[in-house]
């Protein structure tokens, strides 16, 4: 599998294969060689759907029916390869060369590359195109750079202060401690603190330790696997503990949550019932939802356990067998290469769960989680030891 993007013969091409044949997509007009002019081009490709927008002109294409997702082995590469043993002969019209001209403002999956020296695993014989101090977007919220004798200085519209206009004017005297994160509230003149995990008050500056994690709205922790690297991800399994009065949250997923093609396991709510998906591979989400309306939102603790022995999902509730399903007869798929990656409550800050979750789950998880145990580890993992913000302790008022 491939995905490639080039200039040939002053066209831009884009070629992606998925498995059975490359298809292949050209712009309509020539992108001149004068040197002066950027350009906008947009591509990539939904499900087995290509599309390629140059400067506001696009084109769409699909591939065979039945293939829908991109299976690469290889680090990503602008502008030219390490070695052309990578190139694949379809994803290019002749022999392959590197790019010659500027690229700046590479965005994938709504994700910015860093093009700077220090940010990318590797490189040659790249320079800086704009040729001065101020580069691309140094000045931050639509600033404006000013090149100076000392270096550069940045002119920040009327709601932003810093050297590259980073800061809300609102953050700029924040009392909100080291770990916290000062979210500015314009409408109030004011800001918020977001406490980082094991901290909460007002301004964050109280250490807190907890066994049940509360989750609040806005709430995330993300954990990270010791043991993934060891485990036998064929077969997987989690179960925990969870209380809320809300009809709509997720409250675990395992995996990367980056893109379409990662792999993973997820467990919310939907309409007051439990809600269950596992992807395995090449974007099959198969969502288990359990046919009898439950009520997991009445404000008591309800214990789930899922297992996934290959294809073969089975989920408990309350240690009754609710669910179970192979969703891949073929067995096409049979490993949960989640990453060693594990949410609950939701995600990082900014990054809002129905788009995540491609509308799988609507919002994020409102209540209380405990007793989480990955697989069949002798002890639960320790929530406190890991990545979070706006999480509390949820012993109180317990």
């Amino acid at each position: 599998d491939f995905l490639c993007i080039s200039l040939a013969n002053g066209f831009i091409q884009l070629r992606y294969n998925l498995g059975d044949k490359t298809v292949i997509l050209q712009t309509f007009q020539r992108v001149h060689a004068n040197g002066n002019t950027w350009h906008s081009l947009k591509a990539g490709r939904v499900g087995n759907e290509g599309y390629l927008d140059l400067d506001g002109i696009s084109i769409t294409q699909k591939a065979s029916p039945g293939m829908n997702a991109l299976d690469t082995h290889t680090d990503f590469f602008v502008g030219g390869v390490s070695s052309l043993n990578l190139v694949n002969p379809m994803a290019v019209e002749n022999e392959p060369t590197g790019f010659t001209g500027c690229i700046r403002e590479i965005v994938i999956n709504d994700r910015e590359l860093k093009l700077t020296v220090t940010d990318p695993k590797g490189g040659a014989n790249v320079g800086d195109c704009d040729g001065t101090v101020c580069g691309y977007t140094v000045c931050k919220n639509n600033g404006t750079c000013q090149v100076e004798n000392s270096g550069f200085s940045c002119s920040c519209p009327q709601e932003w202060t810093g050297s590259t206009c980073e800061q809300s004017i609102h953050c700029s005297q924040n009392r909100c401690g080291s770990q916290a994160l000062c979210i500015p509230q314009p409408a109030l003149l004011s800001y918020i603190c977001v406490c980082g995990l094991g901290w909460s008050g007002k301004y964050c500056d109280s250490k807190i330790k907890f066994f049940i994690a509360k989750f609040v709205g806005n709430s995330y922790i993300k954990y990270m696997d010791p043991y993934y690297g060891k485990r036998d991800l064929q077969h997987s399994r989690i179960s925990l503990n969870f209380t809320t009065n809300q009809t709509e949250g997720l409250i675990v997923w395992m995996g990367k949550g980056e893109d379409e093609d990662n792999d993973f396991f997820a467990i919310g709510l939907a309409n007051g019932t439990l809600k269950v998906v596992i992807n395995l591979g090449e974007r099959i989400s198969v969502p288990l939802i359990h046919s009898q309306y439950s009520t997991c939102c009445d404000e008591r603790w309800h214990f789930v356990t899922v297992v996934q022995n290959q294809t073969c999902i089975k989920v408990y509730l309350d240690e009754e067998l609710i669910l179970f399903e192979d969703i891949d007869p073929h067995k096409k798929y049979t490993a949960l290469n989640y990453g060693g990656i594990c949410y609950f409550g939701g995600f990082e800050i900014g990054r809002k769960v129905n788009t995540v979750t491609m509308g799988l789950f609507q919002k994020e998880f409102i209540g209380k989680i405990k007793d989480v145990v990955l697989f069949q580890d002798s002890k639960k993992i320790s929530l406190m030891k890991a990545e979070g913000y706006n999480v509390y302790n949820g012993n109180d008022g317990n």
